[in-house]
């Protein structure tokens, strides 16, 4: 028997299915281009490469951005690994700051 307004079992994978676990969401974007903002004053775009159970991450073609007092200063990296306590935030397929 099924719960109260549960609407039967058949809904239950379906809502399952529009869930993703924050490493999967991570897992999915390996490959494409990902912005990355730190606890710091820097944020960082570029292809994610690989990441681990703590995401710390490898990301390759990547563009530093660091806000100073004259100003935002734009560095370009070819490769990078950064630590995942220091991350604050991803936004997959974002392209930076404006």
């Amino acid at each position: 028997m099924s719960a109260p307004n549960s609407g039967g079992s058949a809904a239950a994978p379906a809502v399952a299915s529009i869930h993703q676990l924050p490493l999967e969401l991570i897992d999915s974007c390996i490959g494409s281009k990902i912005w990355v903002v730190m606890k710091s004053e820097k944020e960082f775009t570029g292809t994610l490469k690989y990441f681990d159970d703590y995401v710390n991450m490898v990301l390759e073609d990547v563009t530093e951005f660091e806000n100073t007092p004259e100003g935002r200063k734009t560095t370009k990296l070819e490769q990078i690994l950064l630590n995942g306590n220091n991350i604050c935030m991803l936004i997959p397929g974002g392209e930076g700051p404006e």
